[in-house]
């Protein structure tokens, strides 16, 4: 057939526009570039949609460039060719300003705007999260009379809040007479993006009242929301609305489920929503390596590993490698974590930074930091969360001088400390009782502009109470708009610490009263500050409320704060009985060692004897438990039993190292052990315990300090 003949007619032309859309939707460059060779090649002039149908396709296929071409060739330029090549170059941001550009030549060349120029403008604005741009739209499309269209409405709304201004947004919002889903949808996501997943809830629940129904989008946002503020309750109701609602919800629907049950701790429910979905993508199986990830459950982790390279069509990515290697990290690297690593070499992913960063987290949890920092080297383009997987490893096993080593490292590369690895940094000062170098790393967080930020604030005061400069906490906390749970807990434990137990009482009235709900760690901290100020009652109270009221379950910590009140209170045999109460995963142990502390006070032999051997049974060679021991012969004077348990405890002091303590003085740290003579300043040291012996004496009546 003869090429000019194919294209003359209008008819033909209209058969190449739908080749050509067809070609678009199926992201087929070839197929297009085939039928752009035979236009050329027909040697007619094509109408202009015909032209305008080329552009899109070339934008929609990713090739901008081409698509430039194709406008710049194009002889007639209606406004739908202005609004094709601006919507080619809005959909990235390495190009949205060419968008601005195209769209001042537009009104050079007498063209006149309609909605769809300005919504593909506002998506570029949105890309740039450039407020200024936004605002310039705003005033054109008041200008131009379309600001009663709701489509723009909506692309405002959505770009105000994109870029962070959410009174805007809210205000776009409130103009809308009748606003549809496009615009809940537009609001929602404004407020998911900022954080604001509380106000985004409500808006969502709001919109339940309208007349407009939320698809399958609004769900996803709404589910996100409640996946990252971990809110369970939230997103069990709207699984339930979306059974209701949705007959066949989409995969992408399906993965936001798995997601937020992941995120909130729920992973059965997760695997459930995984198995029903038939044809999982990869993003559902790289979801539910997550979920596997967050409860640490390596082997659900692994044999979903195994089923996805050998059941399944997808091919697993860098993120599977880091997910399941995330999953795996705390069970022994020689069985999941250092074949997942050959593996990992083998696909080219070992210095991908996902997979080399949880690679470096597996092996700081298997404490082996030389591996870690093999890894660490290996890499030669090292980003901040490489550098920060380091910071937290060598923080979260206790080497806080290597910590803060890695982190003046990590400044002097240039690369800028993000909230996680300061937090990191302030942990480790916090456990070093380095209250100068936490000032500088606060001074750090300050520069940055972190002090806002939930992880290095609840840092800050976790550091300062620590480090015993307790007023500069209760600062920092008070600074903070809106604390969440953590940054509650780390402030009650702050004022636990200290022994400021009424503190700790009236804070934690003020956190039930701004909606915050208690965990396991909030009701440690109170009983620990019942237990220092020997308030019996007030924390038998807090301990009923726990169990009775917020359905949590008492954990060691727990218990070990109860057995500790009642024993020291004189309540021997009710402290007994809780013990025997308690589940073998609470450390038993512990709890012996406590209730036999009390025994020597309140001398009582007999229990202190069964204490004793019930603690042995748990752990035979605790140095603590032969020390107690000890005490309670030589309170009874049985003296042959004390030397023979002496004998005991040396013979295990040879058989452990020695724990390491910290101090600091004078903007200075010592490190020192037990019956250290090394210590540069020993001989200053033992004056000063000699006088703290002498006063000991003096003002209490003790005879016997050793």
């Amino acid at each position: 057939m003869n090429p000019p003949g194919l294209l003359a007619t209008k008819a033909n032309s209209s058969i190449l526009v739908s080749l050509l859309q067809k070609c678009a939707t199926e992201s087929s460059a070839n197929g297009g570039r085939q039928l752009h060779a035979l236009l050329l090649v027909s040697g007619i002039n094509p109408r202009p949609y015909v032209y305008n149908n080329l552009l899109a396709m070339y934008a929609k296929c990713g090739y901008v460039d081409d698509a430039k071409k194709v406008f710049d060739q194009t002889p007639q330029r209606t406004v739908v060719t202005w609004n094709a090549i601006i919507s080619a170059f809005s959909t990235s941001a390495l190009h949205a300003v060419t968008s601005f550009e195209l769209y001042c030549s537009m009104g050079g060349h007498g063209v006149r705007p309609n909605q769809a120029t300005f919504i593909s403008l506002l998506q570029a604005s949105t890309l740039l999260a450039d407020y200024s741009r936004v605002s310039m739209i705003h005033s054109q499309v008041i200008k131009s009379g379309c600001s009663g269209d709701v489509r723009i409405q909506s692309s405002l709304v959505g770009s105000y809040g994109k870029c962070g201004r959410l009174e805007c947004a809210q205000l776009g919002f409130d103009e809308i007479s009748e606003p549809d889903t496009i615009a809940w949808n537009s609001l929602i996501v404004g407020l998911l993006h900022n954080n604001r997943f509380r106000h985004c809830l409500l808006h969502f629940c709001s919109m339940l009242l309208t007349d407009s129904k939320p698809n399958e989008f609004t769900y996803s946002i709404v589910l996100n929301a409640c996946s990252r503020s971990e809110d369970r309750l939230m997103g069990r109701t709207v699984h339930a609305r979306i059974i209701r609602t949705v007959s066949f919800p989409d995969t992408t629907l399906l993965n936001s489920l798995l997601d937020m049950y992941s995120n909130v701790m729920d992973p059965e429910a997760a695997y459930l929503i995984f198995t029903s979905i038939s044809s999982p993508d990869l993003v559902t199986w790289n979801s539910m390596l997550a979920a596997c990830a967050q409860t640490s459950d390596a082997e659900r982790a692994m044999s979903l590993f195994m089923n996805l390279q050998h059941k399944s069509r997808e091919v697993p990515d860098e993120y599977t490698y880091a997910s399941v290697l995330s999953a795996s990290a705390s069970a022994p690297a020689f069985i999941y974590g250092m074949p997942l690593h050959a593996c990992a070499i083998k696909r080219g992913f070992e210095r991908i930074i996902y997979v080399a960063s949880t690679l470096i987290d597996m092996y700081f949890k298997n404490d082996e930091p030389l591996s870690a920092c093999k890894m660490f080297d290996a890499i030669e383009d090292k980003d901040v969360v490489i550098w920060t997987a380091m910071i937290t490893g060598y923080s979260s096993i206790g080497y806080g001088e290597k910590a803060i080593e890695y982190l003046c490292a990590m400044q002097q590369e240039g690369k800028k400390a993000d909230q996680f690895v300061l937090s990191s940094s302030l942990s480790s000062c916090a456990d070093l009782a380095s209250q100068r170098q936490g000032e500088m790393i606060h001074s750090l967080v300050v520069k940055t502009g972190y002090t806002a930020n939930m992880f290095a604030a609840g840092s800050l005061v976790d550091m300062y109470a620590k480090t015993g400069c307790l007023p500069a906490a209760v600062t920092i906390f008070s600074e903070i708009s809106e604390p969440d749970l953590k940054c509650w807990n780390t402030m009650l434990g702050g004022y636990s610490y200290h022994g400021k137990a009424e503190d700790a009482f009236r804070l934690f009235d003020g956190m039930l009263q701004n909606g915050v709900k208690p965990d396991h760690v909030t009701f440690i901290s109170l009983l620990s500050a019942c237990s220092h100020s020997g308030l019996l009652e007030r924390g038998r109270a807090y301990w009923n409320y726990m169990r009775g009221f917020t359905g949590l379950s008492p954990g060691p910590k727990h218990y070990a704060c109860m057995v500790s009140l009642l024993s020291r209170d004189g309540f021997l045999k009710e402290a007994e009985e809780l013990i025997e109460s308690s589940p073998p995963s609470c450390n038993p142990a512990e709890q012996w060692r406590i209730l036999l502390s009390s025994c020597i006070t309140y001398n009582d032999l007999e229990m202190g004897l069964k204490a004793a051997n019930q603690a042995f049974l748990w752990e035979p060679d605790s140095i603590e438990t032969h020390v107690l021991l000890s005490n309670i012969y030589a309170a009874d004077g049985r003296w042959d039993d004390v030397s023979q348990v002496r004998r005991r405890i040396r013979n295990l002091m040879v058989e452990k190292n020695p724990g390491l303590s910290w101090i600091e003085i004078n903007k200075e740290s010592h490190a020192f052990v037990a019956s250290d003579q090394i210590h540069p300043k020993i001989e200053n040291i033992q004056l000063e315990l000699q006088k703290l012996k002498k006063h000991m004496i003096l003002s209490d009546g003790f005879t016997n300090v050793d």
